[in-house]
């Protein structure tokens, strides 16, 4: 804000030991003292109104947070900025939501504030009031346009992190205010099964905190009326932990029996520690809620439940176990290892805890757990009769047709192939080959050492089988990729975005361009995301330089050869296949009539990258290729060039070994693009496109 000719006056005739500092110090004193008269006084003197204390607290924040209506009038009377920001990204008028106060949020609102602003950490205006239970301040809000099922925001580096994505109801009910907790549903709303980006929902919010003494009460009511609204009674904390392990914590009898009402509940369920809700009431001495358990067939065949009821002298809890069948469990030595090495400690956690086997699979649905996000929901580390998988979890009438499909797979060698499956309670359990990484992750090691052609010749394989199911992929990027501890590379589709092709060559051209773009990824590991990077990219001093551009250019044009076809290309030869292949080119075409005729048809677009080679190759080689039997002089043609590279193959020099060194590394390293010429040469030549044939190496 620009200071008025009357600021500056009264700042000239403030007293000079008086800095601006020293004014805004003393300004923001007074607001926090409720000194109007102070406050006027101070900006007289020249005072900023929208000067900051610590925290980034302008005067008119402090006066909101005291509630001073009067001051907060005067401040913007005066100028004060109703938008200004705190440190954190506050403003005023999150600070009159915290204080419940609707005139302030009224006259701030008809200031212009946005509604729905949020601070740094997501915070809402609405989402305040309901954190500290402000009722009237809620229905003010809702009236003028709140979002009342908002989720909070936060930057993308806390949304890895799992970090933030709460609602003003989960608010209410982590601080246990019952009564805001029923405006917000039964007045307003709100969404009692939304989650956050811990897959936490309002239920697991209430019951985080009703451990606590003063806590307990509202807890255990806002519990019954969101079991009474519908809540998803399977939502977990970032522990594990279930609402009826967080109930049983609780000691909570009333609210377990009613969540085991529910009828849709798994009771033997574990947190990331491997204890169930039991082992929690073992542990706690709660017999009442032990028995509860018990008698709603509760598992106590597992978890040593006997030892920890030795352990804490708990006679009662130990003669109630054993009624119930259960046994003491010696303790297992064995130090079982895992092959994987990116996810040794998930495994070897996974191992030791106690989980309920769905079938002959081990499985714990935790973000610990957790490998992989798709648009279907996460995949999980699992032990299937002993061996690691990765599990893909679904309906089971979903899960049948995606085990349909991956069976297909089964006789490919780069395509995701199905390990096993179990079914339980509606749901598909999917196991695949545990992978170490993704194509993305491993780029973007700095100890890379991918072989980037034989990568490449996977990840070609991989969708030339796809498109052999009659299927396009639609979605090629290096996430989809994952590479086992061989380093072998399988294609997945988990977000299910692959179409039957069905004729449509619309759908293959699409994945071609994909594909294209994917290969300049590689090439430049991973340096650029995979929207951004672009031939330009490219090394253009790498051996393979021609070859990649020729083939990345291919795919993007759609080239009639078509995946069959590109993937014998010239990019995947060796040196001494490219070597071998220009060799024999002057052998098959000595023998026409006129053997120029096949780089100048009408078809041949590109034209011959080395019209003065006899200039550029070393001078003694080609003397002493010419002068012994008084041959026929090379020209700077290609047929010449091609005639000398068979003839120094053939007829081998010593004295042009030692000056030369290896055949195909000197040529090739001196004429870089004339395999690529050659071999396009020829095949935009109808006559002669059967020459550039060379057997190669399956890919």
């Amino acid at each position: 804000m620009e200071p008025t000719a009357h600021s500056q006056q009264n700042e000239s005739t403030a007293s000079s030991t008086e800095t601006a500092e020293d004014l805004a110090f003393e300004l923001n004193a007074a607001v926090r003292d409720n000194s109007i008269k102070g406050v006027l006084d101070l900006l007289e003197r020249g005072a900023d109104v929208n000067s900051k204390a610590g925290g980034g607290w302008t005067p008119l924040q402090s006066a909101v947070q005291a509630n001073n209506e009067d001051l907060v009038w005067l401040l913007l009377d005066k100028g004060a900025c109703p938008y200004a920001r705190k440190d954190n990204g506050g403003t005023a008028f999150t600070e009159a939501a915290i204080v419940g106060n609707v005139n302030i949020l009224e006259l701030l609102l008809d200031h212009g504030l946005n509604i729905n602003d949020h601070d740094n950490n997501g915070f809402t205006a609405f989402m305040e009031a309901a954190w500290y239970g402000r009722e009237e301040a809620l229905k003010f809000l809702y009236s003028k346009g709140a979002n009342v099922n908002l989720r909070r925001a936060v930057s993308e580096e806390r949304a890895k992190l799992h970090k933030g994505g709460a609602t003003a109801l989960m608010d209410a009910c982590r601080e246990g205010h019952f009564s805001a907790v029923k405006t917000l549903v039964q007045e307003m709303g709100a969404d009692v099964n939304i989650c956050d980006n811990r897959g936490r929902n309002a239920l697991i919010h209430a019951l985080k905190k009703g451990c606590a003494k003063e806590s307990y009460k509202s807890a255990v009511s806002i519990g019954h009326f969101l079991l009474d609204c519908g809540v998803d009674v399977n939502r977990k904390d970032e522990c594990g932990k279930t609402a009826l392990i967080l109930a049983v914590e609780m000691q909570s009898p009333d609210l377990v029996e009613a969540l085991l009402e529910k009828g849709e509940i798994d009771i033997d369920d574990a947190d990331e520690e491997g204890n169930t809700a039991l082992m929690v009431a073992v542990e706690k001495n709660d017999c009442n809620i032990a028995k509860l358990l018990c008698e709603k067939g509760a598992r106590t065949d597992d978890g040593n439940l006997i030892a920890v009821a030795n352990r804490k002298r708990a006679h009662n809890m130990a003669c109630l176990l054993r009624h119930y069948n259960a046994k003491f469990v010696p303790e297992n030595p064995e130090d079982w290892e895992p092959k994987s090495k990116r996810w040794r400690d998930q495994l070897k956690n996974l191992y030791k805890i106690y989980r309920l086997m769905i079938g002959n699979l081990k499985i714990f649905q935790c973000i610990e757990q957790r490998i992989h996000n798709t648009s279907q929901g996460g995949i999980y580390l699992g032990l299937h009769s002993g061996t690691e998988v990765a599990v893909r979890i679904s309906l089971s009438t979903e899960g049948d047709k995606e085990k349909r499909f991956f069976e297909q797979c089964c006789n490919c060698e780069h395509l995701m192939k199905l390990f096993s499956f179990e079914k339980a309670r509606g749901y598909m359990y999917l196991c695949f080959p545990l992978w170490e990484k993704n194509l993305e992750e491993h780029l973007q090691e700095p100890e890379d050492q991918m072989d980037y052609k034989d990568g490449l010749r996977m990840i070609f394989q991989a969708l030339r089988e796809l498109h052999s199911l009659g299927f396009a992929h639609q979605d090629l990027h290096p996430r989809n990729f994952f590479i086992d501890l061989g380093g072998k590379i399988y294609l997945a589709d988990f977000d299910n975005r692959r179409t039957l092709i069905e004729g449509k060559k619309e759908l293959v051209n699409s994945d071609l361009e994909a594909l294209g773009r994917l290969m300049l990824y590689v090439l430049t590991r991973g340096k650029k995301p995979l929207q951004q990077v672009s031939v330009e990219d490219l090394a253009a001093d790498s051996p393979d330089y021609n070859e990649a551009l020729d083939l990345v250019n291919s795919l993007v044009s759609h080239d009639e050869r078509g995946l069959e076809g590109l993937s014998k290309h010239p990019f995947f030869w060796s040196k001494q296949t490219r070597f071998r292949f220009l060799k024999s080119i002057w052998n098959k075409i000595k023998v026409l009539h006129n053997e120029k005729d096949v780089f100048q048809g009408p078809n041949v677009a590109e034209s011959f990258p080395y019209p003065w080679w006899t200039k550029e190759i070393d001078r003694m080689v080609l003397n002493i290729m010419e002068k012994p039997r008084k041959a026929k002089p090379y020209t700077n043609d290609v047929t010449d060039l091609l005639r000398l590279i068979r003839n120094l193959d053939e007829h081998p020099n010593i004295r042009i070994s030692n000056r030369i060194g290896d055949h195909a590394e000197y040529f090739l390293k001196l004429f870089p693009a004339l395999t690529i010429y050659v071999y396009n040469s020829l095949h935009q030549n109808p006559k002669y496109s059967h020459l550039a044939d060379i057997q190669v190496p399956s890919l």
